[in-house]
């Protein structure tokens, strides 16, 4: 096993405050590592980044067919979202259109992100819901299979199919048996994978070199809605959407609590994968961005490539008191 490596310093005038260690892996589908930092083979639990593989039974199994979903739907399933009101009104047409609403979502109520919907929530004297919470189109995906293939409402359950196909699927394009798993945040089980296992299952998703021709096609159909859509994949103000838009379709990122970060790279048809030791957000931004610009994929003198790769750290008074440096 190989120790973590310096990636990311923080920098306040002259003076290093801070570092911050990670791992980080590029590989195309067939697994072979064109790139490295750190331990390739670290098992880790990627969280939210892994909500594009958990979403490829919404298409693999018919059941966005049957239902006519649209990019939107799509992008919404992969999403980990603001709880803006481009995101709730979204989720719970979709939950209607299902005949369903709130209460059939197992994702929990959370205090959405977007400020304008947290203060209409106060000025109302209302409590968030599920649908705020940032999960909950990974969650009506889910219902969507669900309903599509006639099973028990308790879809988070391990022997549920929607589970057993998520498990499937997710084992399959990592091309590792997962040796266990976590509960997430949002309570589906996250399962574990190696850091070149999830960019290989990145690659794949680019690629399309999955041996499927249904999973090719509902691997593309993932990656161009959220490229199509980056502001319902997160919102205003986060580095999935900035720096999506700043590509222009170039490619597809998604991040994951505690400092993961993935990409999927269609041209070059490549996948990336990073995790920050210290689950700092901030260092895996920067990571991806440098990786991303690396790639030729995202120009480095955009200003979201700017704001992710060195700050300007500024205080509250808008002065620039120091920067990042990424070590890659």
């Amino acid at each position: 096993m190989r120790e973590a490596e310096k990636l990311v310093e923080i920098w306040r005038g002259p003076m290093l405050e801070s570092v911050h260690r990670g791992h980080a892996v590029i590989s195309d589908a067939r697994g072979e590592v064109r790139a490295s930092w750190g331990d390739p083979d670290l098992v880790f639990l990627p969280r939210s980044a892994s909500k594009m593989l958990q979403a490829l039974p919404l298409i693999e199994s018919g059941a966005a067919a049957a239902l006519g979903l649209s990019p939107e739907h799509l992008a919404l399933s992969c999403a980990s979202h603001n709880g803006a009101a481009i995101h709730t009104g979204r989720v719970t047409k979709w939950l209607a259109e299902l005949g369903l609403g709130d209460v059939a979502l197992r994702c929990g109520p959370q205090e959405p992100r977007d400020r304008d919907e947290r203060d209409r929530l106060i000025r109302a004297h209302e409590g968030p819901c599920q649908y705020h919470n940032s999960c909950s189109g990974k969650h009506t995906g889910f219902l969507s299979v669900t309903r599509h293939l006639g099973a028990g409402p308790e879809y988070l359950e391990l022997d549920h199919p929607v589970q057993k196909a998520v498990r499937d699927v997710f084992e399959e394009m990592t091309g590792v048996p997962s040796p266990g798993y976590g509960i997430d945040g949002c309570s589906a089980p996250n399962f574990a994978t190696t850091l070149v296992g999830m960019a290989r299952a990145m690659a794949r998703m680019a690629a399309g070199d999955t041996g499927s021709d249904v999973r090719n096609l509902a691997s593309a159909r993932l990656v161009a809605a959220m490229a199509r859509h980056p502001d319902l994949v997160a919102g205003e103000g986060r580095a999935c959407t900035e720096l999506m838009r700043a590509m222009g379709g170039a490619a597809s990122i998604k991040t994951g609590a505690e400092a993961v970060f993935v990409a999927i790279l269609p041209g070059p048809g490549l996948g990336i994968a990073v995790k920050i030791e210290d689950g700092g957000t901030r260092a895996a931004e920067a990571v991806i961005a440098a990786l991303l610009v690396q790639s030729g994929v995202l120009d480095g003198a955009h200003p979201a490539a700017q704001k992710y790769l060195s700050g300007p750290i500024r205080n509250w008074r808008g002065i620039e008191t120091g920067h990042m440096r990424v070590l890659i």
